[in-house]
């Protein structure tokens, strides 16, 4: 743990790892929303318009909270 420490210190850019791991974090809940919409579609495919939306929507405030978050971390 301390070898990682050291190497951000060296770096002397913290920002840069953290929006990283916020960019996968936000990847992830979106393929994470991806799969449960193609599984729903796939059981009831009468539904695929309110699964469409409530999937993009949800989304939206995933990328929305990376951006948030990036432009936080820039400084």
């Amino acid at each position: 743990m301390e070898l990682l420490a050291q190497a951000v210190n060296l770096s002397g850019n913290m920002s840069a790892i953290e929006i990283g791991l916020a960019a996968g974090g936000a990847a992830i809940g979106i393929g994470a929303v991806g799969a449960g919409a193609s599984q729903a579609v796939g059981r009831n495919p009468g539904a695929v318009g309110i699964i469409l939306a409530i999937s993009l929507t949800i989304i939206a405030i995933s990328e929305g909270t990376f951006i948030l978050t990036a432009f936080v971390l820039a400084k």
